[in-house]
């Protein structure tokens, strides 16, 4: 920037303020202004080759200004970022046609200090910009605090909701996820298949090797169950040793008919839990609804309770399609509220 002369006075009270000669060109222009414009050469460069005036909109020569008493300007710098400032125009005193302008970023304060890197230390003591700036650093702060605190709140929220929905043993859904899956198939109408199984010989693990053989024989069926079903299928457990297995979208019988042999021949294999074996295996019953179908949930979860009983009875270690005839068949069915009662 070329040399300018100094108006210290000017400088601490207007700092960015210009100083036009007769001609329209700039003289002085103060610290801020300096900054601001930096990389330009501002001595002798004409005011309008830098500024363009939007308001007073006739406004197009220096000429138009001078004469004419104090103006106030609509203004934005010609250079990137093209930023838009507010500024009032004056004659100077004694000064032959000179004029001084003095310049503020208005509303554009905030994209002010950050283009041009500006800090309080480049405002008048007395701009209400510094007090803007601090009611703006005040309430980003706040926003701040409040997204951390709502994000907080948020995860809090989520984690919880997913507490609520997973069976702590295992890690598995619980009985409140199956009951909102299942509501939400019959709702579509679409095919899918619910597996009821429950583990056989389970009481006699816990009863010969102790509750913490039992929970660990539990975590090990359950990622047996994972590891055998889709991503998309849910595997729950919905009480002691029972689970419950919802494949969403089934269109083939044998589909089921893997999936159950797969989970049954893994379980059979012995657990070895502290120099001991625990041996168990699972009984299956398995329901079937076709697309178009429209069970209750009860019926749907009784259906599958009689075939898990034919699964028993025929044994263990089986699995069963439910068919009408099995009911017809069953001299009983147990009730949901009665399932305690099946064989271990």
């Amino acid at each position: 920037m070329n040399n300018l002369p100094d108006f210290p006075a000017l400088d601490v009270l207007c700092p960015m303020h210009l100083i036009l000669n007769s001609a329209g060109h700039i003289v002085h222009a103060g610290p801020t202004l300096r900054k601001i414009l930096a990389g330009h050469e501002v001595g002798e460069k004409c005011f309008l080759e830098l500024f363009e005036v939007k308001r007073p909109r006739a406004l197009s020569s220096m000429k138009d200004l001078q004469g004419k008493g104090p103006q106030k300007l609509s203004l934005k710098m010609r250079s990137a970022p093209h930023t838009a400032l507010k500024g009032v125009i004056v004659p100077a005193v004694d000064s032959g046609g000179g004029m001084i302008v003095n310049l503020s970023f208005g509303i554009s304060i905030l994209d002010g200090v950050r283009d041009f890197d500006l800090t309080n230390a480049d405002f008048a003591a007395t701009d209400l910009a510094i007090e803007m700036l601090y009611l703006v650093e005040a309430k980003t702060a706040a926003m701040e605090a409040s997204h951390h605190l709502n994000s907080r709140l948020q995860g809090a929220k989520i984690a919880a909701e997913e507490q609520a929905y997973t069976d702590t043993l295992t890690g598995l859904k619980n009985r409140r996820a199956l009951d909102t899956v299942l509501t939400r198939l019959l709702d579509t109408r679409n095919s899918f298949a619910v597996m009821q199984i429950d583990l056989d010989y389970f009481k006699t693990v816990n009863d010969t090797l102790g509750h913490a053989a039992g929970d660990f024989v539990l975590q090990h069926v359950a990622r047996i169950m994972v590891d055998e079903t889709r991503n998309d299928d849910l595997v729950a457990r919905v009480g002691g040793d029972e689970f419950t297995v919802v494949l969403p979208d089934v269109c083939d019988e044998g589909i089921l008919r893997r999936v159950g042999r797969r989970i049954i021949d893994r379980l059979e294999v012995p657990i070895p839990f502290e120099g001991s074996e625990c041996k168990i295996s699972a009984s299956i019953g398995t329901v079937w609804i076709q697309s178009g179908d429209t069970p209750t949930m009860e019926d749907l979860l009784s259906d599958a309770d009689v075939a898990l009983y034919a699964s028993k009875n025929a044994g263990r270690a089986k699995q069963t399609l439910y068919s009408p005839d099995l009911r017809r068949a069953s001299n009983a069915v147990a009730p949901l509220s009665e399932r305690s009662t099946r064989p271990s």
